[in-house]
């Protein structure tokens, strides 16, 4: 991790950001509106303010200090029984998905509107890279089937880690690196591969400690080193950081609730990371509110609207093709969830690392990073805002005993 990923940290800023977050929060739970939109809009406003924020929103910050507890905390709140059972579907999304949407892009990008095939194939991966925030949100509220929320926050984790290794091999090969499709292939094996095997060799010793005590806060603590762990050590080998850390969400979720972390510390890592995911979801949304509001989006403005219908026809790409191919079998998924699948595929942090994080070498990267900015500030507002319309005109909302996904995986812990 450089230095730089925390030298603009500035705790008096960050006492603010989370002052207004929490009124934030207040109102948008209120209006019933997700409030990842609110605090989008609130870092619009302090941004012109004449008193500035002075943090910056950049790649390490990201990758390396608010990415991780995010991945972390997703993944610990997903059940492996039906997410081993979803595995080929969510497989299928994630894999031949994230091509087919990258590959729409790019191609769009390149022939509408004259990018280079390196800057083009760039845009498509990091903008494949999904980002629900506001949707799981909208589903805690409003309880939707937990079926569908299972989907939506697997494929998006799952996506992500993908998007990400493909990022690693487009920077590899934009620095020289073979692009013959069996290099790739291979690159593409080892990164996966990498990650697993880092998640797993820092999350179940790190548990297996944990077993040896009864005290909550060491468990917390040995929790927030997996999680930091597991992304620093694939990012070292050149791995996905986002998968590792995954892989360990998943152990800790499952094996290490199942009783090497004490009873009393399961709710106590429970809670710890529900307050977490909301302190960097805060953090990032008010970040990439004032960082929209120094975007030249109005000088790149047809690139900007053709890059969002592109990214909106690879979404669909993705899902609706590669779901029809089960349709016949014990994994079909119903229409409305395909609806709600392809209109919460929002784009978030993971997408704006990566496009701050492209090499100098890639001819378009300033435009790039502005239409990322401008693709992203599209998903939040326009279907941010309209994701619970959505699920309540196509009945999606349930009982409170079939909805949570967290009930799941106590239900599951219990069992065990």
């Amino acid at each position: 991790m450089n230095d730089s990923a925390l030298e603009n940290l500035d705790f008096t800023s960050l006492g603010a950001i989370l002052f207004v977050a929490s009124l934030v929060a207040i109102m948008m739970h209120r209006v019933k509106l997700p409030y990842s939109v609110g605090l989008t809009v609130a870092g619009i406003g302090l941004a012109l303010l004449p008193v500035q924020v002075p943090m910056a929103l950049t790649p390490d910050l990201i990758f390396f200090v608010l990415l991780p507890p995010l991945v972390f905390e997703a993944a610990i709140q997903i059940p492996w029984r039906p997410f081993r059972r979803e595995l080929p579907l969510l497989l299928a999304l994630v894999l031949p998905g994230v091509t087919l949407a990258a590959a729409v892009v790019a191609g769009g990008m390149h022939w509408l509107v004259g990018w280079s095939w390196l800057g083009a194939a760039f845009f498509g991966v990091l903008i494949a890279a999904t980002d629900p925030v506001a949707v799981i949100a909208t589903f805690k509220t409003m309880r939707v089937e937990r079926r569908l929320h299972l989907l939506v926050e697997s494929e998006s984790l799952l996506n992500d880690g993908v998007a990400a290794v493909g990022f690693a091999i487009l920077v590899s090969i934009a620095a020289g690196g073979s692009a013959a499709p069996a290099e790739i292939g291979i690159e593409l094996v080892r990164n996966i591969a990498g990650a697993i095997a880092a998640g797993a060799a820092t999350a179940l010793p790190l548990i297996l400690i944990a077993g040896r005590t009864r005290d909550r806060l060491v468990e917390i603590t040995l929790t927030m080193l997996i999680a930091y762990g597991s992304f620093l050590l694939a990012e070292h080998f050149h791995c996905s950081g986002v998968l590792a850390t995954l892989t360990a969400g998943l152990i800790v979720g499952n094996y290490g609730f199942l009783g090497s972390i004490s009873e009393d510390g399961r709710q106590g890592v429970r809670n710890h990371w529900e307050f977490v995911a909301f302190l960097i979801n805060s953090v990032i949304f008010i970040l990439i509110g004032g960082r929209e509001t120094q975007m030249p989006i109005l000088a790149v403005i047809e690139a900007a609207g053709t890059a969002t219908l592109l990214s909106l026809a690879g979404r669909a790409v993705a899902v609706y093709p590669v779901m029809m191919a089960f349709a016949k079998t014990r994994l079909r998924v119903p229409w409305k969830y395909k609806h709600v699948l392809f209109w919460g595929g929002l784009r978030g942090a993971l997408a704006l690392a990566l496009a701050l994080a492209l090499p100098a070498s890639v001819p378009e990267r300033g435009t790039i990073i502005t239409v990322a900015f401008a693709v992203v500030a599209f998903s939040i507002f326009v279907q941010g805002l309209s994701i619970p319309w959505v699920i309540e005109k196509l009945g999606l909302i349930t009982t409170s005993g079939e909805a949570d996904l967290g009930s799941a995986r106590i239900a599951e812990t219990d069992r065990g």
